[in-house]
């Protein structure tokens, strides 16, 4: 079964036959915590030395107006094998950016953020990834035969372990759909990922039809990061039930090593990516 993941949302409806209630959802309010969006995505066919982190302060769910940008942080990615350092400059709105990264494949990259008295760090092998061999739509393969999918063909290199993250989005959808891939069971063939929508209106999403384009972005991922989203996209689909039991915290690789209790939510990935796009026929 394919994986997708969406944003999290929480709807809460109880519809009765002569009257409709209100409920209260009393949630725990933990203290905020730093969270780092520290992804360096070197797309294939650029320099890769642009590159943006993002900061900012977590806060409880229903305090969605609140500007929770983090301005005033220290942040520097260092390849630990040059030794080459690289700095993020502030810009005052929650983003750090640089332009003057170099990416080299195989190579490590350590992550370290000071803000507030506390450190932070993180480290991931920036990963490559192989070309998209072709695109193409059908209705025959999908979950149904009745719309329109799309079809991403692309070769696994044989003799080595290889973890991928596929990324669908078309305009106008709410949230970019999510793909988890390892080549367990594929290694050194050739992979055959496809997409479809369905009607969502609450999403507003609707199945694709001729003139859609759809953006699509192939990464090569770390091991790490591939089981990070993996238990991402299955604890998603799996609490469909708005009355289930809580989620188990999912902790990313930004840890703080002076104060683990402290650490940091998000994650720090490195990786290469194919980017491009479909437009249906």
């Amino acid at each position: 079964m394919k994986n997708y993941i969406k944003s999290l949302i929480l709807m809460t409806f109880v519809v009765f036959a002569s009257c409709e209630d209100v409920i209260d959802v009393d949630l725990d309010n933990a203290d905020p915590r730093l969270v780092i969006e520290a992804s360096l995505d070197w797309e294939k066919g650029t320099a890769g030395n642009e590159q943006t982190i993002n900061l900012s302060m977590s806060t409880p769910y229903f305090n969605t107006g609140e500007d929770t940008s983090v301005s005033g942080a220290i942040v520097t990615v260092t390849n630990t094998n040059s030794g080459a350092i690289f700095t993020f400059n502030d810009q005052n709105d929650g983003s750090y950016t640089v332009d003057n990264f170099v990416p080299v494949i195989g190579d490590t990259y350590r992550l370290d953020v000071s803000y507030a008295g506390e450190n932070y760090e993180a480290t991931e092998t920036l990963m490559s990834v192989t070309d998209i061999n072709s695109i193409t739509q059908s209705i025959e393969g999908g979950f149904d035969d009745e719309l329109l999918e799309v079809n991403v063909y692309f070769d696994d290199p044989a003799d080595e372990e290889n973890f991928y993250l596929m990324r669908y989005y078309e305009a106008g959808d709410l949230f970019p759909y999510f793909e988890d891939i390892s080549d367990e069971f594929v290694n050194g063939n050739e992979v055959h990922d496809f997409f479809e929508k369905e009607d969502d209106e609450d999403n507003n999403e609707a199945p694709f039809e001729p003139g859609d384009v759809v953006d699509i972005k192939l990464y090569g991922i770390s091991e790490q990061y591939y089981n990070y989203m993996r238990l991402l996209i299955e604890q998603y689909y799996s609490g469909g039930d708005p009355f289930s039991s809580n989620s188990a915290q999912i902790r990313g690789n930004c840890i703080n090593p002076t104060n683990p209790d402290q650490y940091a939510f998000g994650y720090f990935r490195a990786t290469q990516v194919n980017v491009t796009s479909y437009t249906f026929q």
